[in-house]
């Protein structure tokens, strides 16, 4: 790339690297038929509309891995599951690469300074999740999107995105907690209520509403089965509390109770921009820090909400630093085999847990400054 172009506009660069990169990881998957995420999503959707059920063991068998998203995502992906399979991966990726960017660039006018910074920090594992065909990108710019429609104003819309992201892949119903710091909160929680039972409804498009029950309790039988089929990236799994795994819930309920009481206790706060963004980035952190079927690729969302915190600060420690660095190795370039050998990421994230160990650190950072 020109070194002129870079140093002239920074943005442009990052962005337009990013989306060579996409369409260079997205063309040698696909035609070496390594797009095993994309197939699982275009093969269950269609499944779905099939009248076959994707929450079988069989489907599990057929392509290697579990589907894991609602009866909704079967609806709102079928646009995607119709495109040929050598141009739907091309499709889906950039479009998720793109909207990535969108929100990255869109961020309120506070991140004007660091934006291109964000995207840069974020570039080498959203293109890890490219090369996947992760889902994680979309549950990552939505956080963003509705994060910034919220501070100017726009929580019906902030609202219905969460409600998106919380009905295919849950994740996202975290972020409602936030509409307590701006208006109208009532007014918005019932819109989520509305909103999220008109998604839940989508899927009897298909099986009527008689069939809905059935179905999501096959979804939810199939979460559970996969919870404890394999090893995650997740203080879950890591010494001491992988000693706590076999009650997981416990956990997760305690620290996100604890998260609630201080949210709360510090309403006198909640006007404060810094405030907010590092509340958002303590709950886009708990939900991959504390959840029980994280991967690396998760972190994008995890990684988002740190640096919305990151980027606030008046100053940074030499703490705040290592950690930003350490974090962009252990994250960003050592699960890259390209770059490390992959014996070398397995040891040292994949048995020693280091990346874990470096983002927790981060997120009780996150959750200090949130509850002081």
């Amino acid at each position: 790339m020109n070194c002129e172009l870079i140093k002239r506009n920074p943005r442009t660069a990052s962005v337009v690297l990013a989306v060579v990169v996409a369409i260079v990881a997205t063309a040698l998957e696909t035609f070496r038929l390594r797009y095993a995420n994309y197939l699982v999503f275009t093969d269950s959707t269609l499944d779905f509309w099939n009248g076959v059920s994707p929450y079988t063991q069989r489907f599990v068998d057929d392509h290697g891995r579990y589907f894991l998203y609602t009866p909704v995502f079967s609806v709102l992906y079928l646009p995607f599951a119709l495109l040929p399979k050598w141009l739907g991966p091309f499709v889906w990726n950039l479009t998720n690469v793109a909207l990535f960017t969108t929100a990255v660039f869109t961020l309120p006018s506070r991140y004007d300074a660091w934006k291109v910074k964000i995207y840069l920090f974020l570039l080498l594992i959203l293109e890890q999740s490219v090369f996947c065909f992760q889902f994680n990108i979309v549950v990552a710019y939505v956080f963003l999107f509705a994060y910034s429609l919220m501070e100017r104003g726009k929580s019906g819309w902030a609202v219905l995105l969460i409600m998106v992201s919380a009905t295919t892949k849950v994740y996202g119903i975290v972020q409602l907690l936030m509409l307590f710091c701006y208006p109208k909160v009532w007014r918005n929680l019932c819109i989520s209520v509305v909103a999220g039972v008109a998604l839940l409804a989508l899927p009897a498009l298909k099986v009527g509403f008689s069939g809905l029950v059935p179905c999501y309790l096959d979804w939810w039988a199939m979460l559970s089965q996969h919870q404890s089929a394999a090893s995650f990236a997740s203080l879950l799994y890591t010494w001491p509390l992988n000693l706590l795994l076999s009650h997981y819930r416990i956990v997760q309920l305690v620290t996100v109770g604890a998260i609630i009481v201080f949210f709360f206790m510090r309403h006198s706060n909640w006007s404060d921009f810094t405030w907010r963004a590092t509340a958002l980035a303590v709950l886009m952190g708990w939900i991959i820090v504390f959840g029980d079927s994280s991967e690396t690729h998760t972190y994008i969302i995890a990684l988002a909400g740190y640096m919305l915190w990151y980027s606030l600060q008046e100053r940074h420690t030499l703490v705040d630093r290592v950690l930003f660095w350490a974090m962009l190795i252990f994250f960003g370039i050592i699960p890259v085999d390209a770059l490390v050998p992959a014996r070398v990421h397995n040891l040292l994230n994949g048995t020693f847990y280091i990346d874990v160990y470096l983002y927790a650190i981060a997120w009780c950072r996150m959750f200090y400054r949130m509850a002081k």
